[in-house]
């Protein structure tokens, strides 16, 4: 039984090895016709998929070659096992380095031994993250000042814990946001230490702010919004004065409405809500209105 366990393990092993080599060969050439793109009205023309979610890992390329970053550094949270993330592709083809955060204990030890551990400069950090603990946390990694990128994605205190980041000063921001919320207001779940999207609602809809909510903030930080990606999920933000030929835009030009169906029912199974009936499925929760400072319900 171990000589078979060990076999299976090298098995497998050995095809995860070959699977990523084939992958960063994809991202390359993909980066190398990306690099040459010119300054586009919509940031979602430059996707392309290697490590991240869907097409963000392009859009970062696109973002890296149109800004200057003399500090090739990032922090990236809510990364899980740190298979599919926003800087994986950052750390393998562009040489950065930086630090990643989650509060699973299992995702932390499998990214510490991950050959990507040893070959780069990444830290790996376990902890939940919180508004009083975040600068702290990152500054615990000898991380402070100018950082070329942070990617914020905890499904639930995203505003509140990138409004209370000041350790770091970012070039590049790219911030969850929930479409489901809308266009039209500036809200976001009130701040709760212990939020877990999970337990905060049934159908795992409630979390997050709004994009305006986020593109109130980023004003506020010296940020202009510059797009989303095509899946409705991601904005993306830079600082005004690394700006250059890229477009700002309003948080009504770059919205995009999301079509994924993620929403369960009151037993936990996929009900595959879409469109306005997702908002229906939360409607009546609590949100912090960050224009007006005042809580309301959606």
């Amino acid at each position: 039984m171990t000589k078979l366990v060990n076999v299976l393990h090298h098995f497998l092993y050995t095809t995860r090895k070959a699977q990523q080599t084939d992958l960063l060969l994809l991202g390359t050439l993909l980066a190398r016709q990306n690099k040459d793109l010119p300054v586009l009205d919509n940031i979602a023309a430059a996707e392309f998929k290697v490590f991240s979610q869907t097409g963000d890992d392009g859009i970062i390329q696109y973002l890296i070659n149109k800004v200057h970053i003399p500090e090739t550094t990032f922090v990236e949270f809510g990364v899980e096992n740190y298979v599919e993330s926003n800087t994986r592709f950052l750390l393998k083809y562009n040489n950065w380095s930086g630090m990643v955060i989650d509060g699973s204990e299992k995702s932390i030890r499998y990214i510490q031994s991950d050959d990507i551990y040893y070959q780069h400069d990444l830290k790996a950090v376990k902890a939940f993250i919180t508004t009083d603990n975040i600068n702290e946390l990152i500054g615990s990694q000898g991380l402070k000042g100018e950082i070329g990128l942070l990617s914020v994605d905890i499904d639930g205190n995203d505003y509140w814990v990138w409004k209370a980041i000041n350790i770091v000063d970012p070039v590049i921001v790219v911030a969850e946001y929930n479409s489901v919320f809308g266009i039209e207001k500036a809200i976001t779940v009130p701040y709760k230490p212990d939020f877990v999207r999970e337990r905060a609602h049934y159908s795992h809809l409630y979390f997050g702010a709004s994009l305006k909510a986020l593109c109130m903030l980023a004003e506020e930080k010296g940020y202009a919004f510059v797009g989303s990606n095509s899946i409705g999920n991601n904005a993306y933000f830079v600082k005004k004065h690394r700006l250059g030929l890229l477009k700002a835009l309003t948080p009504e030009e770059g919205y995009v409405y999301s079509r994924f169906r993620e929403s369960r029912d009151k037993k936990g199974y996929l009900n595959y809500l879409s469109g306005h009936e997702r908002y229906e499925c939360i409607k009546g929760m609590p949100v912090h209105n960050v224009a007006t400072g005042v809580q309301e319900q959606l």
